[in-house]
């Protein structure tokens, strides 16, 4: 027999190398019977005699006409239970049931360790129903066992595929699958009970993203040195619960070849990436955060997969997952495939996928991937380049029906749980619910409010007065959607320099910037997310190959940023008006918007109890003003809650100290108080503080 070779790949690459490994023997599953007991009730309990002699692939399934009715309706939701490899007792012998869809397949087989990668002695058969299904069972494969399947197809090619539904994979460069189970001892029992709750969208959202290999490493400057999923938990959860983040959001940890991709090229969807360990290691980091209080989200990409000789890309030699027309199946921008959402089955491994990371690693949601590319037929296409739907239009109505069902999906059988739209198009709709017309999502990233806010900051200050309406417009339209505010890693990536760079003046006023963008992003209505190294300033732009540089902690000034976004979260948490309210016009009111000269905005922030009410006062102008008046309800007496000019803050300690009591201005009450510079001060009616 030949030797099948083994597909070593990188993304976006065809190379091969031959495999080398030991051999396993691969006869008639015939297992040897254990020694007789005296005792025959003991002699029937620990027998291992098989029923009869069997044959190297066993017909079997798992699937029921049910399954394949749904499977090629596209609604089968829990395909991970049927398709891949599932270790189990066949006719009283241990093995494993293989099944996989390749439809236009003419021949599959399993190869590996077990049988020598020999691609002809272990043939799957296909189902008589032509669903495109192949399955069998084979005796004695083991857990952790390699394997792939050989495909044959109908041109001829011979093809070597890692399993669609693997749920463990080799670490790249190799690019076999692992037989394995998902067998985990939860004790997260508290937060899957209360998550319901704490995962409502009327509820604090503040999102940590990070990118698992580069948050730290054991080496900072050897690539090929990762912590443990379980060492990295140890190190995370007191870093979360210290700084005061609600959520983590991981880049795609799903099993991908190619590090620089920083896990949005997925080869394997069904597995946690072997870099950092086993699927039960992940379960232990996901169930360390959640028993810390601390949800947790992944990033999820539905949108594309690159073309790896062992991936998904003309699974069978034909167009199985992707479509067959490149103005549709071919992404320009990341050199990948696109989904054919319009094919059944397609919709139910993805939204398949999406439960299974929900039903066996109890994830809190998905910020969902490059959403504005699946449903516009153009973009990133010249015209010529792409074909109109049936309308004329340039919407993807495929695209949208998946989506649409994927938060039907998720919200039904996961109603704790939240999607996350990366859209940054116009798109009307997208948190509307779906039986009112809309795409169901619970949040939409607010890429307008990045864009302009990010803008407006790199301007030098003398010249923000002129640019206040830019600044501002994100109110004109933040109630539309229910908008999360993203800081993320696309911001500090590929030259456009990390957050603290980008703004104007020397360090103490780089600094004060930040400390300002800050106060306004926890304090502008929607909720927040923030790229790891951003809370105390990295100096420079993030990079996947080595680890965030953690020694600038030793400087007062990175110490003072990481400590002001420690008070935000508090404040964010612990302030209604910040998080009731967030998604609600009736949350927020423009107080001042008429002191362009000055660049000083105040606005309110407010919950249905008008006594947690808000006043928020920022100064983009390193200029102090001092007795500034606020026009307030009545002549109670407020107090400053936060100040990012604090001196703790690595601040010109500018503040207000003591009760501030409103003074009669005619028929108005001003409150007078000292607007620090490039700085934000927050106060709060010291009655309600007190009561």
């Amino acid at each position: 027999m030949a030797t099948a070779k083994k597909n070593e790949s990188k993304a976006g690459t065809q190379k091969k190398t031959t495999a080398k490994p030991k051999a396993k023997a691969a006869s008639k599953a015939k297992v040897k019977p254990t020694p007789k007991p005296q005792d025959p009730v003991q002699e029937m309990a620990t027998t291992t005699e098989p029923f009869r002699n069997l044959a190297n692939v066993e017909p079997f399934t798992l699937f029921t006409a049910q399954d394949v009715y749904l499977f090629r309706e596209g609604k089968h939701y829990r395909l991970y239970e049927k398709f891949g490899a599932h270790r189990m007792n066949y006719e009283g012998v241990e093995g494993t049931y293989f099944s996989v869809w390749a439809p236009d397949a003419v021949f599959v087989s399993v190869i590996g360790n077990f049988n020598d990668w020999d691609a002809y002695s272990h043939t799957l058969f296909p189902r008589w129903d032509n669903s495109g299904i192949w399955e069998g069972f084979i005796a004695g494969v083991a857990e952790g066992e390699l394997y792939k399947y050989f495909i044959r197809a109908k041109d001829g090619s011979e093809l070597r595929k890692g399993d669609p539904y693997a749920f463990h994979w080799e670490k790249r460069p190799r690019t076999a699958s692992i037989t394995t189970n998902l067998d985990f001892r939860w004790r997260d029992k508290a937060w899957m009970k209360d998550r319901e709750v704490t995962n409502a969208l009327d509820k604090p959202w503040s999102v940590y993203e990070l990118h698992l290999a580069s948050w730290r490493r054991p080496d900072a400057f050897d690539r090929e040195s990762f912590y443990n999923y379980r060492e990295i938990a140890k190190m995370l959860v007191p870093y979360i619960q210290e700084m005061g983040f609600t959520h983590v959001e991981l880049l795609p940890v799903m099993e991908h070849p190619l590090d620089a991709s920083w896990g949005y090229q997925i080869t394997g969807y069904f597995a946690p990436t072997s870099r950092f360990g086993t699927p039960q290691d992940f379960m232990y980091f996901v169930d360390s955060l959640h028993r810390a209080g601390i949800g947790v989200l992944l990033d999820w990409v539905p949108s594309h997969f690159p073309y790896d000789d062992h991936g998904l890309y003309r699974f069978d030699g034909s167009h199985v997952y992707e479509y067959e027309d490149p103005r549709k199946g071919f992404h320009p921008d990341w050199n990948s495939y696109i989904f054919n959402y319009g094919r059944n089955e397609v919709r139910s491994f993805l939204i398949s996928n999406a439960l299974y990371w929900l039903d066996k690693y109890h994830i809190d949601g998905f910020r969902v991937d490059a959403v504005a590319s699946m449903i516009h037929l153009d973009y990133s296409r010249e015209d010529g380049d792409w074909e109109p739907n049936v309308y004329g239009g340039n919407e993807h109505l495929e695209a949208l029906q998946f989506l649409r069902e994927f938060n039907m999906a998720v919200y039904q059988y996961y109603p704790g749980v939240q999607t996350i739209a990366e859209e940054s198009s116009s798109y009307d709709g997208i948190t509307r619910p779906v039986h009112l017309g809309g795409v169901g999502f619970g949040m939409k990233w607010m890429m307008g409010w990045m864009n302009d806010t990010l803008k407006y900051f790199k301007k030098d200050p003398y010249f923000r007065q002129f640019h206040q309406d830019e600044f501002t417009f994100s109110i004109m339209y933040a109630f539309k959607e229910n908008f999360m505010l993203p800081l993320s890693h696309d911001e500090v990536v590929h030259g456009k320099s990390p957050i603290v760079f980008k703004m104007p003046g020397d360090d103490w006023q780089k600094m004060a910037n930040t400390r300002l963008l800050y106060s306004y992003m926890f304090t502008h209505p929607g909720t927040k997310l923030l790229f790891m190294g951003n809370e105390w300033g990295v100096t420079h732009e993030w990079n996947d190959a080595t680890q965030l540089d953690w020694t600038l902690l030793q400087y007062p000034s990175h110490q003072g940023l990481q400590h002001y976004v420690k008070r935000l979260n508090h404040l964010y948490k612990t302030e209604p008006s910040l998080y009731a309210t967030q998604f609600d016009p009736l949350g927020f009111e423009w107080i001042n918007l008429n002191d362009r000269s000055q660049s000083v905005m105040v606005y309110a922030r407010k919950s249905e109890d008008p006594k947690n009410t808000l006043y928020i006062v920022l100064n983009m102008t390193p200029v102090a003003r001092h007795n500034y008046g606020i026009k307030v309800q009545g002549k109670e007496p407020w107090i400053e809650i936060l100040n990012s000019d604090a001196t703790e803050f690595f601040g010109s300690g500018i503040v207000n100290e003591g009760e501030l009591l409103p003074g009669k201005h005619g028929d108005d009450y001003l409150l007078l108080v000292n607007v620090p510079p490039l700085g934000a001060a927050i106060f709060k009616s010291k009655n309600i503080l007190t009561s």
